[in-house]
């Protein structure tokens, strides 16, 4: 009895000194958190800060937010880094046990120096830690390099070329795949427009972009079909500071065609709730290029003043996101809408060039005559993110309405009535429209098991495209969509990090009946009757597929290298499986094939950086073969029954292979220049068909940019850069005809910004100088190339950017 006492004795003792020591641990134990921002208060994801004397390292997350938990109290100091500001450092106090620093905010450094892929520490961890090639750009990028649409302002990333639709539209073109086979993603949201044709723009408003992440090659186990080529992913724009109202007014003029708008941005947070919105407008006149004279189609077009007839436009966007944002869940409301109107170049839209009305197109260059089309595009969508302990959710749900109308002259074709019946369905100037509507929705889910990464998600996607007008190109159909993909990333050990994936997809089409609304006369046995042609029959396609995708990277020191093997699928749209019309925009005649099978992709990508004190190299070769790839291949045939004999195109499947590089060189030669060099190469070759040994079309030629930055230190300026791109565009001899062989090309382009300081404003001016030699080349990858119409004469891009911020 005695001895279970003194047992008692002895376990209770133990457990009082046991508790002494953990409360003593405990009392020498601190928390440490708060949030990092720029001088515009603006959070800054990824800066580093480093505990000392321990050397303990954390990062901040999108919020700028970071913490340590159970620091030592003999720690004395946290130091903050981020690329382009100072180091900031901070005494801690030694007698409590939780500090919290609710705002730091970073001084930039006086000087700026490279600019063209943004190389702080989150864009290089991105690149360290992601197997596939993605380059990151900002919103200062976009501003320094402002073209006529969002596409034409990053052209000067290698391996990034755009589909140019006069001043004011373009499509992306990664590595010579455009239309279907490249995706763009907004907030999350996969833009949904009539992104099959050359002449359609994009509807984003490129002022409202913040960051851009542009994945080279196959991303089809993230973003499902039609990222066969690759993705443009416009990043979501960071939340607000607390407690602040600011915003910014930007003020753009060009002087090729005479362009002048503006954007206000207008943003603020309390505690949990935060709103931002932006309202764009933009008016422009006819664009001009350096030449009196183009010949479209062997006719001779003479310019007045340099301007092409009718290439004027106009847009006007909004939009406005709100939210609630806590440590555990964050919630967005997105609503946008963009409506623009802009001509199409009279002398090469259906029409014979000789029956332009000149007099009536000359008279002004601003006004918009017909041919042209109005787009309306609206955009609603919903992301939510909340941790279910170790997991990481985020749902999206978006509504998309792309409404398209296509205005020209009625004019008679084949048997089209020579009179417009006054009964018809559809205006008389009313020559085609698209009504697209779309519904979608995503769930993924992030959570870490040991030293795995795993993302599972799913998503669904419903459309439907109505159609009206008198003219027919494509079908009205109903499609569906829905994937399920599984991705792990491995962190190895600090040296490796291995990527595998896996995506089911489901995909269902289907396409409307179409008839002619006007007869057409058949012959058959010598008999002559008037028929109503059927152009496009009732057509259900259902598709499946199974990509894997497997990476490396291995990252000793200032090397870094990258791998990965994947494949990548792409159902095939209604145009390919069912179009039966004539392209006004190309005078031919297009034609599906029902039986056109998906495409498929199988691609190699490597990647290699090297990076010291003064140099920065960076190469990124891939091999790419396509089973059955779809093009349109141009037939012996001509159209008897919808035009003037135009040769007929017919959507063909063919062997593909394709490989390439890019690369970039930087050199610092004192803190003041440095110089660059980006290039590109790309070679494509069918394998079978009718075009075995071309090449595809669109293919754009080698190239080498040499870039010159002097980054000056001025008093009572900041961040003043000067610019000089020389740019060499190789000859481009491999075509698919009716393409024509493309000329070699020499471009030079000038820049020049400051940030001028008045009291507590800033005012941000930035200069460019595009074709600074007014030279007249071709740009083979351009939509009116088939013309030889020559690209854009000089153009002086000024902007003014007037940020504004107060604490409430």
């Amino acid at each position: 009895m005695h001895k279970n006492k003194s047992n008692r004795l002895r376990t209770f003792c133990l457990l009082l000194f046991c508790l002494a020591i953990v409360t003593k641990v405990s009392a020498q134990m601190v928390r440490i958190s708060g949030s990092i921002f720029s001088n515009g208060l603006k959070p800054l994801e990824g800066a580093i800060v480093t505990l000392h004397p321990s050397n303990k390292i954390t990062t901040t997350d999108k919020a700028g937010h970071f913490l340590f938990n159970q620091i030592p109290t003999d720690s004395k100091s946290i130091t903050v880094r981020y690329s382009g500001y100072l180091l900031h450092e901070v005494k801690l106090p030694l007698n409590k046990n939780a500090i919290v620093f609710p705002a730091i905010v970073l001084t930039p450094e006086i000087k700026e120096l490279q600019e063209v892929i943004i190389k702080d520490s989150y864009e290089a961890r991105r690149k360290k830690e992601e197997s596939l090639t993605i380059e990151t750009v900002n919103s200062s990028f976009i501003q320094r390099n402002l073209g006529g649409s969002l596409m034409q302002s990053l052209q000067r990333i290698p391996g990034v070329k755009t589909i140019s639709i006069g001043s004011g539209g373009s499509k992306p073109l990664i590595r010579g795949l455009s239309f279907n086979q490249v995706i763009v993603v907004e907030n999350g949201i996969k833009h949904e427009g009539q992104q099959w044709g050359a002449d359609h723009g994009l509807e984003i408003d490129q002022y409202a972009v913040n960051r851009v992440e542009i994945i080279k090659g196959p991303s089809s186990f993230i973003y499902g079909s039609d990222a066969i080529g690759g993705a443009v992913n416009i990043k979501p724009i960071p939340l607000p500071a607390k407690n602040v109202l600011g915003g910014s007014v930007d003020l753009t003029g060009k002087s090729n065609n005479e362009q002048f708008g503006g954007s206000v941005n207008l943003f603020g947070r309390t505690e949990k709730w935060f709103f931002d919105s932006r309202l764009t407008a933009m008016d422009y006149g006819d664009y001009r290029v350096p030449t009196d004279t183009v010949h479209v189609y062997n006719y001779a077009v003479p310019l007045y003043k340099n301007h092409l007839r009718n290439t004027a436009g106009r847009e006007l966007d909004w939009h406005i996101s709100t939210g609630y944002s806590t440590e555990k869940l964050k919630s967005v409301v997105y609503v946008s809408n963009i409506y623009s109107k802009s001509g199409f170049f009279a002398n090469a839209h259906g029409l014979e060039p000789r029956n332009v009305d000149t007099a009536l197109h000359d008279k002004s260059s601003r006004d918009i005559l017909m041919p042209f089309q109005e787009v309306t595009h609206i955009k609603i969508s919903n992301t939510t993110s909340f941790r279910l302990g170790s997991h990481q959710l985020k749902t999206q749900l978006g509504f998309q309405k792309n409404f398209r109308r296509e205005y020209s002259h009625y004019v008679n074709h084949g048997y089209m009535p020579p009179v417009y019946p006054a009964a018809m369905y559809a205006p008389q100037d009313l020559e085609r429209q698209y009504d697209k509507e779309v519904f979608s929705v995503a769930i993924k889910d992030e959570f870490s098991i040991r030293n795995h990464q795993f993302t599972v998600g799913v998503n669904g996607e419903q459309q439907q495209n109505k159609i009206s007008g008198w003219s027919f190109l494509i079908p009205a159909f109903k499609q569906v969509n829905a994937g399920l993909f599984v991705y792990d990333k491995m962190q190895i050990n600090d040296l490796w990090l291995l990527h595998g994936a896996v995506r089911m997809d489901y995909g269902r089409i289907e396409m409307q009946q179409y008839t002619d609304w006007f007869p057409s006369e058949i012959t058959e046995n010598d008999q002559t009757s008037a028929e109503y042609l059927q152009r496009s029959s009732a057509l259900t396609r259902t598709f499946g597929s199974f990509n894997w995708s497997a990476g490396v990277n291995y990252n000793p020191g200032k090397w870094s290298f990258k791998a990965n093997l994947g494949t990548s699928f792409r159902m095939p749209i209604a145009k390919e499986l069912a179009s039966n019309g004539v392209n006004y925009h190309y005078f031919r005649f297009e034609k599906g094939d029902p039986n056109l099978g998906a495409e498929r992709s199988y691609q190699l990508d490597l990647g290699m950086d090297w990076k010291s004190n003064k140099w920065s190299v960076q190469l990124s070769p891939f091999f790419n073969y396509f089973p059955n790839y779809i093009y349109l291949n141009p037939t012996s045939q001509h159209d008897i029954y919808y035009g003037a004999g135009n040769q007929v195109f017919e959507y063909e499947q063919s062997k593909v292979m394709r490989y390439g590089a890019e690369l970039q060189m930087r050199y610092q030669f004192t803190p003041q220049v440095s110089g660059e060099i980006l290039a590109e190469y790309l070679y494509s070759e069918q394998l079978s068909g009718s075009k075995k040994g071309y090449t595809l079309p669109f293919s754009p030629p080698a190239s080498v940019l040499f870039g010159l930055n002097y980054t000056p230190e001025i008093k009572n300026l900041k961040d003043t850069y000067f610019s000089l791109d020389y740019r060499y565009n190789a000859a481009q001899n491999q075509i698919v005809p009716p393409e024509k062989k493309t000329a070699s090309s020499n471009v030079f382009n000038l820049a020049f910004g400051t940030k001028v300081i008045a009291g507590q404003q800033d005012f941000i001016l930035s200069m460019q100088v595009q074709n600074l030699f007014n030279t007249k080349y071709l740009n083979h990858t351009s939509f009116y190339r088939l013309i030889e119409l020559p690209e854009a004469s000089r153009n002086i891009i000024l902007s003014l950017k007037i940020p504004f911020l107060m604490h409430k």
